[in-house]
């Protein structure tokens, strides 16, 4: 596949659009058969570019993936919403259109964010995956994330148990200590 350039930048307004193309497409992917049918659809339509450019314009800290300047992933994170847990960040989605899948996109992505965690005094991180997202949970294994917590998630009538991958600089990929 002739991919051109391919590169990691910070999401513009205009991006908004793009941005709610792959997240419709990666979650579909991701959540067919996991989410009840409804709720994934109402999830999915919650997204679109409205809610992306409300996103960007307010400074979430999203990056995107080009592959010949067309945005083809995104990853969204900042600080870690589990204060119970000894991590100061969070990558909160990592989410690639699931044709370029499998192709080292996701890690690009994960590190990219993972630098920008550092250089905000993030050291340390956590990834949350549900756990019947048996990609999304290979994934951050191999990245050297740890299991490090366990809780559930309620969508709709259904409650899904997650799991939590703990990123700190003594993990293989991170080195160092834990901040």
């Amino acid at each position: 596949m002739k991919t051109g350039s391919i590169g990691i930048r910070r999401a513009k307004l205009a991006d908004a659009a793009t941005i709610a193309d792959v997240h419709d497409s990666a979650w579909r992917y991701a959540y067919r058969g996991v989410l009840p049918g409804a709720e994934l659809e109402r999830m999915i339509a919650r997204r679109g570019p409205a809610w992306w450019h409300r996103a960007i314009q307010r400074r979430v800290s999203i990056m995107v993936l080009e592959v010949a300047d067309t945005v083809r992933g995104y990853v969204t994170f900042g600080s870690s919403r589990a204060r119970s847990l000894p991590y100061r960040g969070e990558i909160y989605e990592l989410y690639i259109q699931p044709e370029f899948c499998g192709l080292g996109f996701g890690s690009l992505l994960f590190d990219a964010s993972r630098t920008a965690l550092t250089n905000e005094g993030r050291r340390s991180f956590v990834v949350w995956a549900l756990s019947d997202n048996e990609t999304a949970c290979g994934f951050y294994s191999h990245l050297g994330g740890r299991a490090v917590a366990t809780a559930e998630e309620t969508i709709g009538s259904v409650r899904l148990p997650k799991i939590a991958y703990g990123f700190s600089p003594r993990n293989p990929r991170t080195r160092g200590q834990t901040d």
